[in-house]
């Protein structure tokens, strides 16, 4: 397996790189006509808010068998007439602080859904509640080609674990008249104790559930694929239905807590999203 701390050092190093490589993809990139950067997207005369809506079912907990529905809002502001930056379904809540054709970067932010003992009465008998968690942190956006999208993440959990994760992606933009088709992979890292969180099993716990044995996963892995398709009605609305899929991997994939009857290694989400844009004037 190795070691996973120095995989989360070595995730970090590569996220690091991403603006070199922006920097060079950026000018073997001809198809990017040049734009200056922008550090907010508001313009001084008129806004253009997307107002999202979406709603999916993901596993209940980080390795679960079976799901829950979610829904959740979201919100883009732009310069009036300035087109509206791609955002894949599985983005994390993200602000841009630095903008350019080829490059953004800013903060992001991700949620974790919790694993309670109320989630599986039959099963999750003497197993402490993983908490639901909030992992703050950064995320880098680079476009060697107009038709491709890089994006990377490292996050820290300041709340329901404390360890350190990060996530690479990759999506492939294939425009269709009102039509937009999104397709890539996905890779997710975590070191130790986001590992040990989610799966996990104590020496007392096992003693007290009595069907599993102690297990130290040492570290987290999983790779998958998410698709997305876009109908853009017209300028303010637009429709997106989406569907991913994931597979825990390592030491946390042999996991008791992901074996049936306990749960899944292999993950699904199914979505849909609303947008609405609208024009709005500053307050101030």
């Amino acid at each position: 397996m190795g070691n996973a701390s120095s995989l989360v050092s070595g995730l970090r190093a590569g996220v690091a790189c991403l603006p070199l490589a922006a920097a060079v993809t950026a000018a073997a990139a001809q198809d990017l006509p040049a734009r200056p950067a922008a550090f907010t997207y508001m313009d001084a005369e008129t806004w253009e808010i997307t107002v999202s809506a979406t709603a999916q079912a993901i596993p209940r907990y980080p390795g679960a068998a079976d799901y829950t529905a979610v829904g959740y809002p979201g919100l883009d502001i732009r310069k009036s007439g300035e087109p509206r930056r791609f955002s894949a379904p599985d983005d994390n809540l993200s602000f841009t602080l630095y903008d350019t054709e080829a490059f953004r970067t800013g903060p992001t932010l991700r949620f974790v859904p919790g694993r309670y003992y109320g989630d599986d009465r039959a099963h999750l008998f003497g197993f402490r509640d993983a908490r639901m968690a909030f992992e703050p942190g950064l995320f880098v956006e680079i476009y060697p080609v107009s038709a491709i999208r890089l994006r990377g993440e490292v996050r820290q959990g300041v709340y329901g674990h404390h360890g350190t994760v990060g996530t690479v992606a990759a999506d492939y933009l294939l425009p269709v008249g009102r039509w937009l088709v999104s397709a890539g992979p996905r890779f997710n890292i975590g070191d130790a104790s986001f590992a040990r969180t989610y799966f996990g099993v104590s020496p007392i716990e096992a003693a007290i559930n009595g069907r599993v044995v102690a297990y130290d996963p040492g570290s987290f892995y999983s790779a998958g694929l998410l698709a997305a398709v876009t109908f853009r009605q017209d300028d303010t609305w637009s429709y997106t239905a989406y569907g991913g899929y994931s597979r825990i991997l390592g030491a946390s994939g042999e996991s008791p807590l992901v074996d049936r009857p306990y749960g899944n290694p292999d993950q699904f989400t199914f979505g849909l999203r609303v947008d609405y844009t609208f024009k709005a004037k500053p307050l101030l």
